[in-house]
Protein backbone atom coordinates (compact mmCIF):
# COMPACT_ATOMS: atom_id res chain seq x y z
CA UNK A 1 0.00 0.00 0.00
CA UNK A 2 1.56 3.67 -1.18
CA UNK A 3 1.33 6.32 1.15
CA UNK A 4 0.34 9.58 -0.72
CA UNK A 5 2.81 12.70 0.02
CA UNK A 6 -0.17 14.59 1.85
CA UNK A 7 -0.83 11.25 3.94
CA UNK A 8 3.06 12.06 5.25
CA UNK A 9 2.55 15.52 6.33
CA UNK A 10 -0.40 14.39 8.27
CA UNK A 11 1.81 11.55 9.90
CA UNK A 12 4.33 13.66 11.11
CA UNK A 13 2.21 16.20 12.00
CA UNK A 14 0.41 13.62 14.67
CA UNK A 15 3.27 11.97 15.80
CA UNK A 16 5.21 15.84 16.81
CA UNK A 17 1.72 16.33 18.66
CA UNK A 18 1.83 13.06 20.25
CA UNK A 19 5.31 13.71 21.74
CA UNK A 20 4.13 16.92 22.58
CA UNK A 21 1.73 15.88 25.10
CA UNK A 22 3.79 12.84 26.04
CA UNK A 23 6.68 15.26 27.31
CA UNK A 24 4.03 17.68 29.20
CA UNK A 25 2.40 15.06 31.06
CA UNK A 26 5.62 13.56 31.86
CA UNK A 27 6.79 17.25 33.75
CA UNK A 28 3.53 17.08 34.89
CA UNK A 29 4.06 13.67 36.76
CA UNK A 30 8.08 14.58 38.30
CA UNK A 31 7.37 18.24 39.62
CA UNK A 32 5.44 17.15 42.52
CA UNK A 33 8.63 15.28 43.81
CA UNK A 34 11.06 18.00 42.69
CA UNK A 35 8.82 20.01 44.85
CA UNK A 36 9.42 17.88 47.68
CA UNK A 37 13.25 18.55 47.25
CA UNK A 38 13.08 21.99 46.72
CA UNK A 39 10.89 22.76 49.62
CA UNK A 40 10.56 22.22 53.53
CA UNK A 41 7.63 19.70 54.75
CA UNK A 42 4.59 21.43 55.79
CA UNK A 43 3.89 20.70 58.95
CA UNK A 44 0.36 18.77 60.10
CA UNK A 45 -1.32 21.07 62.80
CA UNK A 46 -1.45 17.57 65.05
CA UNK A 47 1.79 16.03 64.82
CA UNK A 48 5.30 17.45 64.86
CA UNK A 49 7.55 17.54 61.94
CA UNK A 50 10.24 14.73 61.91
CA UNK A 51 13.71 15.79 60.41
CA UNK A 52 15.83 13.17 58.69
CA UNK A 53 19.29 14.39 60.12
CA UNK A 54 18.51 16.56 63.47
CA UNK A 55 20.72 19.64 63.92
CA UNK A 56 23.62 19.02 66.97
CA UNK A 57 22.42 20.29 70.26
CA UNK A 58 23.18 23.93 71.25
CA UNK A 59 25.69 24.79 73.85
CA UNK A 60 24.53 26.81 76.61
CA UNK A 61 26.46 27.63 80.08
CA UNK A 62 24.81 24.96 82.66
CA UNK A 63 23.08 26.86 85.30
CA UNK A 64 25.00 26.15 88.49
CA UNK A 65 22.69 25.78 91.65
CA UNK A 66 22.46 28.16 93.96
CA UNK A 67 24.97 26.97 96.85
CA UNK A 68 27.37 28.80 99.58
CA UNK A 69 30.43 29.62 98.29
CA UNK A 70 32.43 29.63 101.96
CA UNK A 71 34.10 26.27 101.56
CA UNK A 72 37.85 26.06 102.83
CA UNK A 73 40.20 25.38 100.30
CA UNK A 74 43.75 24.02 101.48
CA UNK A 75 47.21 26.15 99.99
CA UNK A 76 50.27 24.00 100.02
CA UNK A 77 53.23 25.85 100.69
CA UNK A 78 56.90 24.75 98.95
CA UNK A 79 59.62 26.53 98.96
CA UNK A 80 62.76 24.72 97.08
CA UNK A 81 62.30 21.66 94.50
CA UNK A 82 65.72 20.68 94.47
CA UNK A 83 67.81 18.24 96.57
CA UNK A 84 69.41 20.75 99.55
CA UNK A 85 72.87 21.20 99.13
CA UNK A 86 75.79 20.13 101.30
CA UNK A 87 75.82 22.59 104.23
CA UNK A 88 72.10 24.17 103.06
CA UNK A 89 71.17 26.71 106.17
CA UNK A 90 67.80 25.66 105.75
CA UNK A 91 67.73 21.91 104.35
CA UNK A 92 63.93 21.56 105.65
CA UNK A 93 63.10 24.21 102.70
CA UNK A 94 64.43 21.78 99.90
CA UNK A 95 61.54 19.19 98.50
CA UNK A 96 63.59 16.14 96.32
CA UNK A 97 62.20 16.54 92.99
CA UNK A 98 60.91 12.52 93.55
CA UNK A 99 58.76 13.57 96.51
CA UNK A 100 57.63 16.38 95.09
CA UNK A 101 56.52 14.12 92.18
CA UNK A 102 55.01 11.31 93.87
CA UNK A 103 53.33 13.99 96.50
CA UNK A 104 51.85 15.48 93.15
CA UNK A 105 50.76 11.71 91.66
CA UNK A 106 48.82 11.12 95.17
CA UNK A 107 46.92 13.98 95.02
CA UNK A 108 45.69 13.42 91.38
CA UNK A 109 44.74 9.61 92.04
CA UNK A 110 42.64 11.08 95.29
CA UNK A 111 40.43 13.34 92.69
CA UNK A 112 42.27 16.83 93.53
CA UNK A 113 42.80 19.81 90.98
CA UNK A 114 45.59 22.48 91.17
CA UNK A 115 43.46 25.69 90.64
CA UNK A 116 44.82 29.31 91.12
CA UNK A 117 44.43 32.01 94.38
CA UNK A 118 42.60 34.07 91.64
CA UNK A 119 40.36 30.70 90.78
CA UNK A 120 39.67 30.48 94.75
CA UNK A 121 39.16 34.33 94.93
CA UNK A 122 36.29 33.80 92.32
CA UNK A 123 34.97 31.25 94.10
CA UNK A 124 34.37 32.38 97.54
CA UNK A 125 32.70 35.90 95.73
CA UNK A 126 30.59 34.07 93.97
CA UNK A 127 31.68 33.90 90.49
CA UNK A 128 32.83 30.91 89.27
CA UNK A 129 32.64 27.36 90.85
CA UNK A 130 35.57 25.05 91.78
CA UNK A 131 36.73 21.69 90.42
CA UNK A 132 36.12 18.97 92.80
CA UNK A 133 38.49 18.66 95.86
CA UNK A 134 40.47 21.64 94.70
CA UNK A 135 44.13 22.51 96.06
CA UNK A 136 46.77 25.55 95.56
CA UNK A 137 50.62 24.98 95.13
CA UNK A 138 52.04 28.18 96.65
CA UNK A 139 55.93 28.23 95.99
CA UNK A 140 57.61 31.30 98.33
CA UNK A 141 60.54 33.28 97.02
CA UNK A 142 61.11 31.81 93.77
CA UNK A 143 63.80 29.03 92.87
CA UNK A 144 65.09 28.11 89.46
CA UNK A 145 64.39 25.04 90.64
CA UNK A 146 60.33 25.62 91.03
CA UNK A 147 60.77 26.10 86.87
CA UNK A 148 63.33 23.32 86.24
CA UNK A 149 61.14 20.27 88.43
CA UNK A 150 57.96 21.48 90.02
CA UNK A 151 56.68 23.16 86.45
CA UNK A 152 57.35 20.17 84.29
CA UNK A 153 55.36 17.59 86.59
CA UNK A 154 52.19 19.83 87.23
CA UNK A 155 52.43 20.64 83.76
CA UNK A 156 51.99 17.05 83.14
CA UNK A 157 48.83 17.26 84.79
CA UNK A 158 47.81 20.52 83.15
CA UNK A 159 47.77 22.11 86.51
CA UNK A 160 49.09 25.81 88.13
CA UNK A 161 51.02 26.78 90.53
CA UNK A 162 51.06 30.10 92.29
CA UNK A 163 54.54 31.43 92.62
CA UNK A 164 55.38 34.28 95.17
CA UNK A 165 58.09 36.49 93.65
CA UNK A 166 60.72 37.97 95.44
CA UNK A 167 62.00 40.67 93.05
CA UNK A 168 65.43 40.34 94.00
CA UNK A 169 65.25 36.92 93.01
CA UNK A 170 64.76 37.45 89.56
CA UNK A 171 68.61 39.01 88.94
CA UNK A 172 70.52 35.58 90.73
CA UNK A 173 71.17 32.64 89.18
CA UNK A 174 69.45 30.52 91.47
CA UNK A 175 66.53 32.24 90.73
CA UNK A 176 63.95 32.67 87.92
CA UNK A 177 64.57 35.59 84.89
CA UNK A 178 62.15 37.60 83.78
CA UNK A 179 61.79 35.57 80.64
CA UNK A 180 61.37 32.38 82.52
CA UNK A 181 58.11 34.12 84.40
CA UNK A 182 56.81 35.22 81.47
CA UNK A 183 56.91 31.86 79.85
CA UNK A 184 55.42 29.83 83.60
CA UNK A 185 53.18 32.73 83.69
CA UNK A 186 51.78 32.01 80.34
CA UNK A 187 50.94 28.08 80.96
CA UNK A 188 48.54 29.64 83.43
CA UNK A 189 51.02 29.95 86.46
CA UNK A 190 49.92 33.24 88.39
CA UNK A 191 52.61 35.29 90.02
CA UNK A 192 51.82 36.84 93.28
CA UNK A 193 54.33 39.35 95.34
CA UNK A 194 56.68 38.71 98.29
CA UNK A 195 58.21 41.81 98.69
CA UNK A 196 61.37 43.26 96.86
CA UNK A 197 64.01 42.11 99.24
CA UNK A 198 62.20 39.34 101.97
CA UNK A 199 62.66 41.81 104.86
CA UNK A 200 60.48 41.37 108.10
CA UNK A 201 57.61 43.60 106.92
CA UNK A 202 56.69 44.45 111.08
CA UNK A 203 60.42 46.02 111.56
CA UNK A 204 59.62 48.85 108.59
CA UNK A 205 59.11 52.43 108.84
CA UNK A 206 55.83 53.81 106.99
CA UNK A 207 58.01 54.75 103.74
CA UNK A 208 59.93 51.49 103.47
CA UNK A 209 56.87 49.42 104.26
CA UNK A 210 55.22 50.72 101.24
CA UNK A 211 58.32 50.70 99.04
CA UNK A 212 58.02 46.78 100.03
CA UNK A 213 54.53 45.79 99.45
CA UNK A 214 53.18 48.21 96.87
CA UNK A 215 56.79 48.30 95.43
CA UNK A 216 57.39 44.82 94.54
CA UNK A 217 53.64 44.61 92.65
CA UNK A 218 54.13 47.39 90.71
CA UNK A 219 58.32 46.07 89.46
CA UNK A 220 56.42 42.50 88.52
CA UNK A 221 53.51 44.22 86.83
CA UNK A 222 55.51 46.29 84.67
CA UNK A 223 58.42 43.45 84.47
CA UNK A 224 55.62 40.63 82.95
CA UNK A 225 53.04 42.35 81.92
CA UNK A 226 50.72 40.04 84.30
CA UNK A 227 47.93 40.86 87.08
CA UNK A 228 49.81 40.66 90.22
CA UNK A 229 46.74 40.88 92.73
CA UNK A 230 48.14 38.21 95.76
CA UNK A 231 50.48 39.01 98.59
CA UNK A 232 52.96 36.67 100.58
CA UNK A 233 54.42 37.72 103.81
CA UNK A 234 57.96 37.07 104.20
CA UNK A 235 58.58 34.82 106.59
CA UNK A 236 54.90 34.92 107.99
CA UNK A 237 55.43 37.98 109.66
CA UNK A 238 52.83 40.58 109.77
CA UNK A 239 50.27 42.74 112.17
CA UNK A 240 47.43 45.36 111.63
CA UNK A 241 49.60 47.43 110.09
CA UNK A 242 51.10 45.41 107.08
CA UNK A 243 47.87 44.50 106.45
CA UNK A 244 46.31 47.71 105.98
CA UNK A 245 49.47 48.58 103.74
CA UNK A 246 48.89 45.37 101.43
CA UNK A 247 45.11 46.70 101.37
CA UNK A 248 46.25 50.17 100.49
CA UNK A 249 48.39 48.75 97.24
CA UNK A 250 45.37 47.42 96.06
CA UNK A 251 45.58 43.18 96.81
CA UNK A 252 42.84 41.03 96.74
CA UNK A 253 44.17 39.10 99.91
CA UNK A 254 47.03 37.60 101.21
CA UNK A 255 48.79 34.28 102.44
CA UNK A 256 50.50 33.27 105.74
CA UNK A 257 52.26 30.68 107.62
CA UNK A 258 49.45 29.86 109.90
CA UNK A 259 48.80 26.42 109.60
CA UNK A 260 45.25 24.73 108.36
CA UNK A 261 42.82 25.32 105.33
CA UNK A 262 42.38 28.70 104.05
CA UNK A 263 38.74 29.87 104.40
CA UNK A 264 37.09 33.04 103.25
CA UNK A 265 36.49 34.79 106.66
CA UNK A 266 39.68 36.87 106.53
CA UNK A 267 41.43 37.09 102.86
CA UNK A 268 44.35 38.85 104.12
CA UNK A 269 45.39 35.50 106.52
CA UNK A 270 45.00 32.45 104.32
CA UNK A 271 46.43 29.87 106.22
CA UNK A 272 48.63 27.21 104.10
CA UNK A 273 49.94 23.85 104.27
CA UNK A 274 53.99 23.67 104.63
CA UNK A 275 55.33 20.86 102.80
CA UNK A 276 59.53 20.21 104.05
CA UNK A 277 61.95 17.79 102.96
CA UNK A 278 61.02 15.65 105.51
CA UNK A 279 57.19 15.01 104.40
CA UNK A 280 56.31 12.36 101.97
CA UNK A 281 53.52 11.89 99.88
CA UNK A 282 52.08 9.29 102.99
CA UNK A 283 52.51 12.20 105.39
CA UNK A 284 50.94 14.63 103.27
CA UNK A 285 48.17 12.61 102.54
CA UNK A 286 47.38 11.92 106.63
CA UNK A 287 47.99 15.72 107.15
CA UNK A 288 44.95 16.68 104.61
CA UNK A 289 42.64 13.99 106.16
CA UNK A 290 43.08 15.72 109.48
CA UNK A 291 42.57 18.66 108.19
CA UNK A 292 39.21 17.39 106.66
CA UNK A 293 40.30 16.77 103.22
CA UNK A 294 39.62 13.22 102.81
CA UNK A 295 42.48 11.69 100.53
Amino acid sequence: MSVKPGDRKFIWLAAISLLLALAVGLATLMLPHERKRTTAPRAHPSRPVTLRHKPPPRVTTPVRPPEPHNSPVPILMYHVIAAPPVGAPYPGLYVRPADFSAEVAMLARHGFHAVTLTQVYRYWKGIEALPPKPVVFSFDDGYRGDYLNAFPVLQAHNWPGVLNMEVANMKVSWGLSPRVLRRMAASGWEIDAHTLTHPNLTTLDDANLERQVMGSREVLEETLRVPVDFFCYPIGRYDDRVIAAVKAAGFLGATTENPGLASPDDLFQLARIRVSGSDSASTLEARLQALGEPA
